[in-house]
Formats: structure tokens, sequence, C-alpha cells
């Protein structure tokens, strides 16, 4: 089979699978500032966060509303918009950074670190784990 016209990565999941895998890691990426993962997993999750913090940083109730559904916690879809994003307006793009650490012990799959380029920590590291 051709590979020609294909885009994005399967994961060796079904589309569903990979909408929530995508929708996960953005999540934890949102709460924590930073998450370690594969390095193909990191790469897919670079350009669909970085839509959602170009979003963000709009901020009016129709971005805030997508941002809510592209990611699974309305928590960390609030964190997006109203802590992360007023820190990034210096920025036009290229908001996160992908660190390659090694190889994982288990299966030599390589890893990698995604993390925010500007410093994202918030003073309050409180984050409730509501559902939409």
């Amino acid at each position: 089979m051709h590979r020609h016209g294909y885009q994005g990565r399967k994961f060796h999941r079904e589309t569903d699978q990979r909408s929530a895998l995508m929708k996960g890691l953005a999540d934890a990426l949102v709460i924590h500032g930073k998450i370690q993962t594969t390095l193909p997993k990191a790469k897919e999750i670079v350009p669909y966060v970085e839509k959602l913090i170009t979003k963000a940083k709009i901020g009016d109730l129709h971005n805030r509303r997508q941002i809510i559904s592209e990611i699974s916690t309305l928590s960390a879809a609030h964190k997006l918009v109203d802590e992360i994003a007023p820190k990034l307006k210096n920025r036009t793009s290229g908001h996160l950074r992908i660190k390659t650490t090694g190889f994982r012990k288990g299966d030599n799959a390589e890893m990698a670190i995604v993390e925010f380029v500007d410093d994202v920590s918030s003073t309050t590291t409180e984050v409730k784990t509501e559902t939409k």
C-alpha cells in the first residue's frame, strides 16, 4: 500500500483511541507543564497543543469552547486560557520544545520531554479533576 497523501501517525490505534490519546497528552501537558513520552507521540502532540495555545490567546467564548472540546478536562482548558496564554503573549509561535532523553529500558523506544519554552509555572498547583 502506498503512503501518498496520508498525514499524521496512526500509533496502531483506531481513530477514537488516537483522539483520546491526544486529548490525554494535551491535558497532562497543560496541567503539569511538561510530560515525558515517546518521540513520535511528542512530535504529534506539539502541533496539536500549539493550535490550542493560539486559540487560548484569543480567549473569547467561541475559542474557549473549542479548547474545552479538544482537552479532556474542563479545569485544564480554563487553566490554558486564564493562566498559561497570558504568559505566552510575547511569542507568536514555537511555544513548545521537544528534548530527546534517550531510550526506554523495556522496548528501546526513543523517549522525549515536551515542555513549554517560557516559564508557565503557576503559584497554585491545585487542579480539580472534573470532566466535561
